[in-house]
């Protein structure tokens, strides 16, 4: 994987079980944050702006795979790094990883889907494909 961005982070009390050890689920919602941030390192404006200015409802996970592979504690500082999106239609797929002092500790596959609000049904919403202009921030 090569990095498209990278980010740094020190683990919260909150994060952890009550042994001081990340507890599983709260990796989702670094990578999950760490997905928002790479949309706007690569020149989108911030999710809250996005959601209002770009039409978009959101990119909700529709599919997600991980391996543990060493633990995180409270305290630790570690890098997320993330690769650029790989775009399907209205999809697109996220790799990331965890490390702690260089070495690899979670790696992370997301699936996310282009959101918009649906016209035809109030409140609902749909799939839309990821627009040119998002994917062009990722070429190359």
């Amino acid at each position: 994987m090569t990095p498209f961005f990278t980010r740094a982070l020190r683990i919260e009390w909150g994060q952890c079980d009550p042994a001081g050890i990340v507890y599983a689920p709260r990796y989702l919602d670094m990578f999950g944050e760490t997905t928002i941030l790479l949309f706007e390192h690569a020149g989108l404006p911030r999710k809250r702006d996005m959601l209002r200015e770009m039409n978009v409802a959101g990119f909700p996970m529709v599919d997600v795979q991980a391996r543990f592979l060493r633990p995180a504690a409270y305290g630790d500082d570690v890098i997320i790094e993330c690769a650029a999106p790989e775009f399907g239609n209205s999809s697109f797929t996220v790799a990331q990883r965890l490390l702690r002092d260089g070495a690899l500790c979670v790696e992370c596959t997301e699936k996310r889907v282009w959101t918009v609000p649906d016209p035809e049904r109030p409140g609902g919403l749909k799939a839309a494909r990821v627009p040119d202009a998002v994917r062009a921030l990722f070429a190359g």
